[in-house]
C-alpha cells in the first residue's frame, strides 16, 4: 500500500479525489484527528465512505498512519495542513458528504477569541464545499466555546440542526477521543452539535490557488555577493491577502549564489522556500525560485521575488532592473 499521507503542495489545485483512493465514493473530513482513534473507528464502521484526515502535529500524522496500516485501511488519507487551506484550494464546491470537528482549541482568552476555528467566515467556506445534506459534526468541552459555537451556527443561514436543540451534551455510542476521556474524567461537560448544511445555496468566493510562470528577475548591481551579503537583514513585505517574510540569507559553498530563506502566506496557502540571488558568468544577478522542496508558484511567489529584487537594486545607486517575467497586479486590487 502507499503512503496514506498526502503532501497538499503536491495535488492538484482543486484534487479529482477519485483518483486519490481509486474509487468514486461518499468525502468525509475530519478536522484535527489528534492520535486517529476516532476516525480509525469511523473508518473501519464505514468501509464504503473515504475519509479525509486534516492534522498539523507530524506526529499525529505518522502514529495515525500507522494505526490505520495496521488496521489494513484503505479508505483513509492524511493531509498535514490547516483546514482553511485544503477546504479552499483541494475541494470542490458541494463535494463533501460530511465533516467532523472534535474539540478544536477553545483559544479561551478573550483577546485570542479570533484565532478560533469555527467562524461566521469559516462557517462560510465550510458550507461552499459541503453537499446538501452533508452532517456537520462539532465537539467542545469549553463552556464558553460552545456558547460561541452555538452563537456561530445560529448565525449563519446555511446549515440546521438535526436535534431539537443546538446541541446536547450527551451522544450515546459515540467513540470517546483521547481528549474527550480526559475531559470527562475530570468532570467536564461536553457540547455535542450535530447540524446539517440545507439547501440554501452558498457564495463560491474561494477560487482555486492560480499557479503561475516560474517568476525571475534579471539585474545589475556594482556589488559583489559578499557586500549583497553583508547589507541583509530580516524584511517582512505586507501583501493584500498575507505577508512575506525574507528570514535569513545564506553564502552558497558551491556556487557564486546567495540562498534566501522564505516564507509566504496568502490566501489560502502558506510556503516555507528558498529563493536565489544567483551572478552569472555575464555578471548580471538572476533572482529566482529555487526548485527545492516542491513550491508552487502562486501570485505570491512572485510577490515574493518583486520583495527580494526590490531590495537588492536599493542598495546601490548604480543598480538597475534589466528585465523580469513577474505577474503582479496593481496594489490594492
Amino acid at each position: 500500500m502507499d503512503s496514506l499521507k498526502l503532501v497538499m503542495m503536491r495535488l492538484p489545485w482543486p484534487t479529482e479525489w477519485a483518483t486519490i483512493y481509486g474509487r468514486d465514493a461518499r468525502l468525509v473530513v475530519e478536522i484535527g484527528f489528534g492520535n486517529g482513534r476516532f476516525l480509525l473507528t469511523q473508518a473501519q464502521q464505514r468501509p464504503e465512505v473515504n475519509f479525509l484526515g486534516l492534522e498539523i502535529a507530524t506526529p499525529s500524522m505518522d502514529r495515525t498512519e500507522a494505526r490505520m496500516r495496521a488496521a489494513g485501511l484503505s479508505n483513509v488519507r492524511l493531509i498535514r495542513a490547516t483546514a482553511q487551506s485544503v477546504l479552499w484550494a483541494l475541494c470542490q464546491p458541494a463535494s463533501l458528504n460530511g465533516i467532523t470537528i472534535n474539540f478544536p482549541d477553545p483559544w479561551p482568552k478573550a483577546t485570542h477569541t479570533h484565532r478560533r476555528l469555527i467562524s461566521s467566515s469559516f462557517l462560510a467556506l465550510l458550507a461552499s464545499r459541503m453537499a446538501d445534506g452533508a452532517d456537520l459534526d462539532i465537539a467542545t468541552d469549553h463552556a464558553d466555546y460552545g456558547n460561541w459555537i452555538t452563537e456561530q451556527l445560529q448565525a449563519c443561514q446555511l446549515f440546521d440542526s438535526r436535534l431539537a436543540s443546538p446541541y446536547v451534551h450527551d451522544e450515546p455510542g459515540r467513540e470517546r477521543t483521547k481528549y474527550e476521556r480526559k475531559g470527562l474524567a475530570a468532570g467536564s461537560t461536553c457540547f455535542y452539535f450535530k447540524w446539517r448544511r440545507n439547501s440554501i445555496a452558498a457564495a463560491d468566493d474561494y477560487p482555486a490557488p492560480q499557479e503561475l510562470p516560474m517568476p525571475h528577475v534579471v539585474a545589475r548591481s556594482p556589488l559583489s555577493l559578499d557586500q549583497i551579503a553583508q547589507s541583509f537583514e530580516p524584511r517582512h513585505c505586507a501583501v493584500d491577502d498575507g505577508s512575506i517574510r525574507l528570514i535569513d540569507l545564506y553564502k552558497s559553498q558551491r556556487r557564486p549564489a546567495l540562498i534566501v530563506d522564505t516564507y509566504i502566506a496568502e490566501q489560502p496557502v502558506e510556503q516555507r522556500l528558498m529563493l536565489e540571488i544567483y551572478r552569472r558568468p555575464d555578471d548580471d544577478y538572476l533572482i529566482r525560485l529555487m526548485p527545492t522542496g516542491f513550491p508552487r508558484s502562486t501570485a505570491g511567489v512572485h510577490r515574493a521575488i518583486d520583495c527580494l529584487a526590490t531590495w537588492m537594486i536599493g542598495l546601490d545607486s548604480g543598480a538597475e532592473l534589466v528585465r523580469h517575467n513577474l505577474k503582479l497586479e496593481p496594489a490594492g486590487t
